[in-house]
């Protein structure tokens, strides 16, 4: 279900919405001094643009990933609020 509501989430945010997470996130990485994170980070950066992602991905992870698109095409969404909340609680 996580995967659902992290898919609707991000697919329906406004260009404002998506500033603010980048600032968020900026910030966010301004504090990190967990090595592993910023690791993990560079990692990802220096993957962009390599190849196309969907590749990468396993059978499985496919699956989820399409899992999540029936759901939006379904109706199956969750507010920001409702998705925010999930995640505090997890």
């Amino acid at each position: 279900m996580f995967h659902a509501l992290y898919l609707n989430y991000f697919i329906y945010m406004t260009t404002a919405e998506i500033n603010q997470k980048k600032r968020e996130l900026i910030d966010w990485i301004n504090r990190l001094s967990d090595e592993t994170v910023i690791e993990l980070l560079e990692g990802l950066k220096s993957s962009e643009g390599q190849s196309d992602w969907w590749d990468t991905l396993s059978v499985k992870q496919k699956q989820r990933l399409q899992a999540g698109l029936d759901d939006i095409e379904n109706g199956h969404l969750v507010s920001s609020a409702a998705f925010w909340k999930a995640i505090k609680n997890a």
